[in-house]
């Protein structure tokens, strides 16, 4: 299946990089595309070659883009893969009648193939004539990149505001814990990767631990101990509420959106 991107900005380099191949691939005159050939060969093209030559496109491109890259590409793409945030499955099936389109919504680790990619089956947006090849091919494809989950079509949005921004409140977590190593004295280098090392380590042992939260924490905390004495200055910190938060405010964006 030969790709296309539409759009060559951050999550359209991560599915590249992850892909590791060369790419068929437009801008909207930013230059990217052209950076991202130089990096991974293939060809910068314009929207309406990516669309001609790809078995499958996917958009990349910002939201309010949608109507003006449909004019130009819906009466020749084959296929499409949206991974365009913000954008409801009435406003991708109204730019793109009749067109087999898929609706994902992955993060950006698919770069280093640790990503999670949210995918509804009911967000398969065509009618009759459904083809599950098809759809095996994309998701198959997108499988590369990490872990694919179907979600019930009505949570997706909220199993996306988990993941999609997570990693950049994984980044502020370990950008938090290296500043209070340097502030103790620790070289910001060594901090920094004594902290990200920690969580990509973690991370593991949850999933050995079948994602028992509980179970990790009791394996490293002794009452009253310094572990205790830490978790319970998270605590008092507002972690939980925090994090509660930046869901709420997510959702809430993308419900406008």
């Amino acid at each position: 299946m030969k790709v296309g991107l539409i759009g060559a900005g951050n999550m359209a380099r991560a599915l590249a990089r992850g892909w590791g191949e060369p790419v068929l691939v437009s801008d909207s005159g930013s230059g990217r595309a052209r950076a991202l050939v130089d990096e991974l060969g293939g060809r910068a093209a314009s929207n309406l070659e990516v669309a001609q030559e790809a078995d499958l496109v996917v958009l990349c491109h910002k939201p309010y883009q949608l109507k003006q890259v449909a004019v130009e590409i819906a009466p020749h793409a084959k296929a499409i893969a949206s991974v365009v945030g913000a954008t409801s499955k009435a406003a991708l099936q109204d730019a793109y009648p009749g067109t087999p389109l898929f609706r994902l919504m992955p993060n950006t680790p698919v770069e280093v193939r640790r990503g999670v990619i949210i995918y509804s089956p009911s967000s398969t947006l065509w009618g009759p004539g459904d083809d599950p090849e098809l759809e095996a091919t994309v998701l198959e494809l997108f499988g590369r990149l990490g872990w694919v989950v179907n979600v019930a079509d009505e949570l997706a949005p909220v199993a996306a505001a988990l993941t999609s921004v997570a990693p950049a409140y994984m980044a502020l977590v370990a950008e938090a814990q290296t500043d209070a190593g340097v502030r103790h004295g620790l070289g910001a280098e060594l901090a920094g990767r004594l902290a990200a090392e920690t969580m990509a380590g973690s991370a593991e042992l949850l999933g050995a631990r079948s994602y028992d939260t509980l179970a990790v924490r009791r394996e490293v905390t002794s009452p009253n101990g310094s572990t205790s004495r830490g978790l319970d200055a998270l605590e008092r910190g507002g972690v939980r509420a925090s994090f509660a938060a930046a869901i709420d405010r997510v959702l809430s964006d993308s419900q406008a959106g």
